[in-house]
């Protein structure tokens, strides 16, 4: 039940996430997210096969106290904002906003309306799961969207270089999480979010 549970508020989260980056850049005047289907909360259309499905078994069935995941991409194109760098930013930090959000809301109920069982354990869940994603992705390592958001701040010929680094990206994302540096890391930053929102 436990493990459902994780992997329902899991899929839930990519997918707002996903969204949140799509109508972000929607509300900037880009209609490509729209246009390909993909500003819809039905899964099908968001699942990734390795980060949604694979990923997160791998890491249910190896006992993994962190459950991560990812959806596809929503696509959009820079060249319909009117700041497209500054563009680029807004949408990188969409996905991570909205995972707070998520997190804040699931808390606020679970602290208001302290229910025990099924909902319970899944609002705990859902909080947990939605601050993990917000930080882990705020790293900035591209393609990870605190990438997107530290762009928006550099100038030009910097960024471009910097955004080269994202055909090597997932290998040291892997490579850190393996050495357990993003541990190090990350986990601090979501004890204290989680210990201010859960008590």
């Amino acid at each position: 039940m436990e493990i459902a549970i994780r992997l329902i508020a899991l899929a839930v989260a990519i997918i707002i996430h996903e969204i949140a980056h799509g109508f972000a850049a929607h509300l900037l005047g880009d209609p490509t997210t729209k246009d390909a289907g993909r500003l819809s909360f039905n899964p099908l259309v968001h699942i990734d096969t390795f980060g949604s499905i694979l990923l997160p078994a791998m890491l249910v069935l190896t006992g993994s106290p962190v459950l991560l995941g990812w959806a596809k991409p929503v696509p959009f194109n820079p060249a319909y904002f009117k700041d497209p760098k500054r563009g680029i930013m807004y949408v990188g930090a969409a996905g991570p906003v909205s995972n707070l959000i998520l997190a804040v809301g699931a808390a606020i109920v679970f602290r208001l309306f302290p229910i025990g069982g099924v909902a319970g354990l899944f609002l705990v869940q859902f909080c947990v799961i939605n601050v993990v994603l917000a930080v882990f992705n705020l790293i900035p390592i591209p393609p990870l969207d605190g990438s997107r958001v530290v762009v928006g701040f550099m100038p030009d010929d910097i960024a471009e270089k910097y955004l080269q680094l994202e055909r090597f990206g997932f290998i040291i994302i892997f490579g850190l999480l393996y050495l357990n540096v993003l541990g190090f890391i990350v986990g601090p930053v979501v004890n204290g979010i989680l210990g201010f929102l859960l008590g």
